[in-house]
């Protein structure tokens, strides 16, 4: 499976680009070569003039937040030349201009990320064991310095949302996002469930973290797993980064409950409220020994974790579903049914950690 993009942003409308490659002696792009992965971002992929194989990140958003997202970028890149960070493989920094917002990398040619892997059902026990080991060797490594990194905590869930949109916010939603924050805000029981996730948050032990954890900024190549996409690198609590994980495979099972993915035989049938909680099962049992190895692969990896962690974890899981309804619901009119049931299982890992954390694997800590 080929990563999707679309056609190259016109670099002649960014000539800064060109003029950094210059500067790190790497050459200007050779134009044919160019493609621009699809994202939040404008982005470059391409061979440079002296032959190297380069991607290069414009960061777009408001000035404040971009400004954010390159200091952490950049603090990361600090950290991990500091303290050794051998356990953890990324895309190698070449260079960047804060002024432009720009950062080039090394292009680690001929990966699949982790999405793609996830689709195509070829992501494998042993995979899911490494990106366990390597965040726990990330979450595992002392803070060299911690005044020089982000200890300000992530802004999602939004509690303040929880309770009423900003006006700001509120006029330029969609109206399946307005949906979405509706369903969200009626539910009094979830709404108290995040906002002890969050005093939770704030009593646990801060760790560096990647805090923007998802299967599509894992790059596998020749059984090398890269990690990629530090913007939102901060000390924060480790269960944020163990709770994604397990997101995208609950996500995944539920997504699935409408597919013949993992099965012999796929009926053409009426899906009852009793179907899809009994397809949801047999999903989830087929996908969660993957969650199960990431664990057992990141305790592995950390000489301490602290008690709380797999229940902690389990409602970030929980909650990832709910923050993939909203974004999710961004561009649509209305919410469909499986939005709506990946929200209900969300719900109930948020709302009931300590029953579903043994569900997903999280155990044997001692």
């Amino acid at each position: 499976m080929q990563n999707k993009k679309i056609v190259p942003v016109d670099l002649d409308s960014f000539p800064e680009v060109d003029e950094l490659l210059q500067e790190l002696g790497l050459g200007p792009f050779v134009r044919e070569t160019v493609t621009s992965p699809v994202g939040r971002n404008n982005a470059w992929a391409g061979v440079t003039e002296r032959g190297d194989e380069v991607f290069v990140k414009r960061l777009s958003g408001g000035e404040k937040d971009v400004a954010s997202r390159m200091r952490r970028t950049l603090a990361f890149e600090s950290y991990a030349s500091a303290v050794g960070l051998n356990g953890v493989r990324r895309p190698a920094l070449l260079g960047s201009d804060t002024e432009q917002r720009l950062l080039v990398f090394e292009r680690i040619v001929d990966a699949r990320t982790g999405a793609e892997l996830m689709v195509d059902e070829e992501f494998s026990r042993e995979q899911a064991r490494e990106v366990g080991r390597t965040i726990g060797c990330l979450h595992g490594t002392p803070p060299h310095d911690v005044q020089a990194l982000d200890g300000a905590p992530p802004p999602f869930p939004p509690l303040p949302y929880l309770r009423g949109l900003p006006m700001s916010t509120y006029l330029q939603a969609s109206a399946g996002e307005l949906e979405a924050w509706r369903l969200i805000q009626g539910d009094t029981v979830l709404i108290e469930a995040l906002e002890r996730l969050g005093e939770a948050e704030r009593a646990a032990p801060r760790v560096p973290s990647h805090c923007d954890f998802r299967v599509d900024q894992l790059l596998i190549r020749s059984g090398d797993l890269y990690v990629a996409d530090w913007e939102e690198f901060r000390l924060a609590d480790p269960a944020r980064d163990v709770g994604a994980f397990a997101g995208e495979w609950i996500f995944r099972s539920v997504l699935d409950l409408v597919t013949n993915r993992g099965e012999d035989v796929f009926a053409d049938v009426e899906y009852t409220h009793e179907l899809i909680l009994q397809r949801g099962a047999e999903k989830m049992k087929r996908l969660l020994p993957l969650v199960r190895e990431f664990w057992l692969g990141y305790i592995g990896a950390r000489e301490e974790v602290d008690e709380g962690l797999a229940v902690r974890a389990t409602a970030f899981a929980g909650w990832h579903l709910l923050d993939r309804l909203v974004a999710g619901a961004v561009s649509a009119t209305r919410l469909s049914g499986i939005q709506r049931a990946a929200a209900g299982v969300g719900r109930t890992a948020v709302v009931s950690p300590e029953k579903f954390s043994l569900t997903l694997g999280f155990g044997d800590v001692a």
